[in-house]
């Protein structure tokens, strides 16, 4: 698919300075305060015991995230902290795009797209993008780094027609790239983010210098032959994962509308089926806030509750579940971290016959699907050494 052609300049990118209204925070506050809640699991045990979710949100630990949504949070620290980064708007085909941008001080840097996922957002990223553009380390690279929010998504608009698969929004993120200045650029992201920078490599090489990515997928049909012990059980949990836990995928791939009334109406519903899944995939023994703080998941669950978005974020599942094209492949050099408590990891002889150039390969010890909420010091130093690779490389 080429890049979204357009005489479209940089001028047509402009600032902005997003605000709730008091009058939705107190909305907010008033339906946490009425909130009609179900009876406890029947599978209750005492924390801290992993098999206290295995019903879904304990109904404790729900009530003491509404408790703390309603009198502790604090929603305009975040906004204060998306305007100290720098927020953006630029219109693509039609459809408006919400983006992060911060340009680093040092005249090395390399222009680098982070991408974002369901059920997270541009907050996935919000801890590690001042390191990124000006590291501490003056050996360190640097990076002019961009987060857009995906359409539908947060800030950015709702497509109103089918279409925004992640084809299209690669080829989006290249024309956003461009109208910054950015002709050439290297990407990073996981979960959607992950199969997009897969896109991106893919299919754009003249502006992907190279890709970062915790997410890898081989082509269909490969066997378990010659995969290590450790690898067959990789492919073990995920197939487990998607034959067992994956239930949400499914309804937000054939009736994200049905789903999506609950998650635009009620603040709780939307809390629980995001939590749900920050509680599953965090590298954690019991709760998702061992690793990430409770006001890390409220910012995100609160973007997406201010925004509306809980049906227009799920359609992404309906453009692009099972969609990723199996001819598809990367020759720009790709770095590939598979963190250990992630809902799937890809072999690496499976991820060869994708990825044709891959320079760096992770396994580190800890880390789940978030790992820049979850161990964001490690996240940066691993996302910098695999991209300082594909930059050496020759391609």
């Amino acid at each position: 698919m080429p890049p979204l052609t357009s005489d479209v300049q940089a001028s047509d990118v402009q600032a902005c300075a997003i605000r709730a209204t008091d009058a939705d925070l107190d909305d907010l506050r008033a339906r946490l305060a009425a909130a009609r809640l179900p009876e406890p699991e029947t599978v209750y045990r005492s924390a801290p015991d992993p098999r206290r979710w295995d019903q879904g949100v304990p109904l404790a630990d729900l009530v003491d995230v509404v408790n703390y949504w309603r009198t502790g949070y604090n929603w305009r620290a975040f906004e204060e902290r998306l305007d100290r980064i720098g927020q953006f708007r630029t219109t693509i085909d039609g459809l408006g795009i919400h983006f992060l941008h911060r340009r680093s001080g040092r005249a090395d840097a390399t222009p680098l797209l982070l991408t974002h996922g369901w059920p997270d957002s541009i907050a996935r990223f919000i801890d590690v993008v001042d390191e990124l553009a000006d590291p501490e380390d003056p050996d360190a690279p640097a990076f002019h780094v961009v987060v857009p929010s995906l359409p539908g998504f947060g800030y950015s608009d709702k497509p109103a027609t089918t279409g925004w698969g992640t084809e299209k929004i690669a080829a989006a993120w290249v024309e956003l790239m461009g109208r910054l200045g950015y002709g050439k650029f290297v990407a990073h992201g996981g979960d959607w983010g992950g199969n997009i920078t897969t896109v991106l490599g893919g299919r754009f090489p003249a502006h992907v210098l190279g890709i970062h990515t915790t997410f890898a997928e081989g082509p269909p049909g490969l066997t378990t032959d010659g995969l290590t012990a450790v690898e067959r059980k990789w492919t073990e949990a995920t197939r487990d994962f998607w034959r067992h836990r994956a239930a949400y995928a499914k309804q937000q791939a054939t009736r994200p509308q049905t789903i999506g009334y609950s998650l635009v109406d009620s603040p709780v519903g939307l809390l629980a089926w995001i939590l749900d899944k920050f509680a599953e995939w965090t590298d954690t023994e019991d709760s998702p806030f061992e690793a990430i703080s409770r006001d890390s998941v409220l910012d995100n669950v609160t973007l997406y509750w201010l925004t509306r978005t809980g049906a227009s974020s799920a359609r992404i599942y309906y453009e692009s579940h099972n969609s990723l094209d199996p001819e598809l492949r990367v020759d720009v050099p790709s770095a590939i971290t598979m963190y250990p408590r992630d809902v799937e990891k890809c072999p690496r002889p499976w991820a060869q016959e994708r990825y044709r150039k891959i320079v760096r390969w992770g396994s580190p010890e800890n880390g789940g699907h978030f790992p820049s909420l979850e161990v964001p010091e490690y996240f940066v130093r691993d996302l910098r050494e695999g991209l300082a690779a594909v930059l050496a490389s020759d391609r």
